[in-house]
């Protein structure tokens, strides 16, 4: 469930879809809180997917249409 969540993530970042990433964002964020939780994943699994999280945070920070300047102002 993770490898799909971070699949649609890069792939609506690729594409601009920023709404759709930050949707993935969020389950991504249910799903590893919820495995993690339920002791499903190995300490270097929590790891790489904690670590994973901080990366899409930091690229979809202000990643939304709501931010975006129309180009004729």
């Amino acid at each position: 469930e993770l490898e799909r969540c971070m699949e649609g993530i890069c792939n609506n970042l690729e594409n601009n879809y920023k709404d759709a990433a930050q949707s993935y964002l969020k389950d991504y964020k249910v799903a590893f809180e919820s495995l993690k939780a339920a002791g499903k994943l190995s300490e270097k699994q929590v790891e790489y997917y904690d670590s994973k999280l901080g990366d899409f945070e930091g690229e979809l920070k202000g990643f939304t249409h709501k931010d975006q300047k129309p180009y004729w102002t």
